[in-house]
């Protein structure tokens, strides 16, 4: 059964000027433990599909259901509360918070979300040892590389164990070398946790490892498959 499927989804700005369709028409599903790419050129609708399927952006027609829920029918707060529950998000600018430790970082979501905090010490650790920066765990965002505030995200974006992640570009500001270490930790939480990724990206190495690309042209599906 899916998790996440769009019908016929269409995303328009500007519609009272000059109408620009960033999506336009798109019908898509993804299963438990996907680790899919969505690629193409920049403009082409990435970004936006992404931010559809999470619900920080609602359609301008089309039906969004994650997770049997329609997220058109959602008010802004129950989709905050939906995302919070249901979607880990990564995002190229890694979006830590600069005063707290990579712990606390970590640790973050799993306290809006009122996890007690043993269990919270316990998940948050055993990320950060899977993500080999257990040894920062009390270093600041500026005492880290990019590639290790990168891996803090993560260990952020699983810690309520999401039905799936979102990552936009999250590999765009890193090095060849700290991306495939990324990557590879990525697919690893995948494999062993049955999480869902759903990547936007222009990175070889991410298309490398998907095993399902699906390239947009003009906001719409150009073309998908399993590779």
């Amino acid at each position: 059964m899916s998790i996440i499927s769009t019908k016929n989804i269409t995303k328009t700005y500007n519609p009272d000027t000059i109408p620009v369709h960033a999506v336009n028409g798109i019908t898509l599903s993804f299963d438990k433990a996907e680790f899919t790419a969505i690629i193409g050129p920049s403009g082409c609708g990435k970004t936006t599909l992404l931010n559809l399927i999470g619900g920080l952006e609602l359609p301008t027609s089309g039906i969004v259901e994650v997770n049997g829920e329609i997220m058109n029918s959602k008010s802004k707060r129950e989709l905050t509360s939906f995302r919070l529950n249901n979607i880990g998000f990564i995002f190229q600018a890694y979006n830590l918070i600069p005063v707290m430790s990579a712990y606390e970082n970590a640790a973050f979501t799993m306290e809006l979300v009122g996890r007690p905090a043993d269990e919270t010490k316990i998940r948050v650790m055993e990320l950060l040892e899977a993500m080999d920066i257990a040894d920062k765990a009390n270093q600041r965002p500026n005492q880290l590389s990019g590639g290790q505030q990168q891996r803090v995200a993560v260990a952020r974006a699983l810690s309520t164990r999401p039905k799936f992640i979102l990552a936009d570009e999250p590999t765009a500001n890193l090095d060849s070398h700290a991306t495939d270490n990324l990557l590879d930790m990525m697919l690893k939480m995948n494999e062993k946790e049955q999480t869902t990724f759903i990547f936007s990206t222009h990175d070889d190495r991410v298309m490398q490892r998907a095993k399902r690309l699906i390239k947009l042209n003009d906001g719409k599906v150009e073309k998908d498959v399993w590779v």
